[in-house]
């Protein structure tokens, strides 16, 4: 193993466990007694990332947007006939067992995007690892850099998941343990990038707007239906508020990153 294959490797595995316990700790702390009406944070923070990080990276590397357009349409198609399916099994089961469990995450606790959005996260954290290794191939001072930001620029969107994961259902420990799982693919970027570097590199637009699809499809198919069902004045002058405060996390998380 090479000096620059190890930095990678730890690189993404520290960075990604560092993120995901600071926002832990800032949800579990904070915002756990507060989780239903963190809904519209989370929604805010995911339609942020989506438009202000996601996208936007994916159209400047100079692949075709048409390209792109249509691979972000077929990524929400995709998640809604996933959801689909899942709903299915989840009534299929019910039908012949007549019970729900009350603990495990599968399909039957995942209500309101909580399993789509790790799949989401397990596509950005891939991506985040090809562009570690991109910059500690290029220089150990630069891939450190980089690394640090990502870390930085991860942890609002990490609270996000936390309060979704937990509005799903999911325990605090579940929550975590499924959350650094997911982190892991940012090690299988890392690792992949360092020996496929020149081919991964051309499919990381796709790869983030199809990261980019999860989070828009969990946002406006799954969150913000919920908050719709407030009617009263001041629990939706909160929601718009606590949206228009995840986008400029988001946006605030992104200048201090670059």
């Amino acid at each position: 193993m090479t000096i620059t294959l190890a930095w990678i490797i730890a690189a993404t595995f520290v960075g990604g466990t560092l993120s995901i316990l600071a926002a832990a700790y800032l949800s579990f702390r904070w915002l756990d007694q507060m989780v239903p009406k963190m809904v519209s944070l989370a929604a805010g923070l995911l339609l942020g990332v989506a438009f202000l990080d996601l996208i936007p990276h994916a159209f400047e590397s100079g692949v075709d947007a048409h390209t792109l357009s249509v691979t972000l349409l077929g990524g929400i198609l995709g998640f809604f006939l996933l959801e689909k399916a899942s709903l299915w099994r989840h009534s299929h089961h019910h039908e012949h067992d007549g019970h729900h469990h009350e603990h495990g995450f599968d399909a039957h606790t995942a209500g309101q995007g909580g399993w789509m959005i790790l799949i989401g996260d397990a596509i950005h954290n891939f991506s985040d690892g090809i562009l570690i290794a991109a910059a500690f191939m290029a220089d150990t001072k630069l891939g450190i850099i980089t690394t640090l930001g990502i870390a930085a620029h991860e942890i609002p969107q990490e609270v996000g998941d936390f309060m979704i994961l937990l509005n799903s259902g999911l325990s605090r420990t579940r929550a975590l343990l499924y959350n650094l799982l997911s982190s892991l693919t940012g090690v299988l970027g890392g690792v992949l990038g360092y020996f496929l570097l020149g081919s991964l590199s051309t499919w990381m637009p796709i790869v983030l707007m199809l990261a980019a699809a999860s989070f828009l499809y969990i946002s406006i198919a799954d969150l913000m239906p919920e908050m719709q069902r407030s009617r009263d004045t001041m629990s939706n002058v909160w929601q718009i508020g606590m949206v228009l405060l995840g986008l400029v996390i988001v946006a605030a998380a992104h200048r201090l990153a670059h």
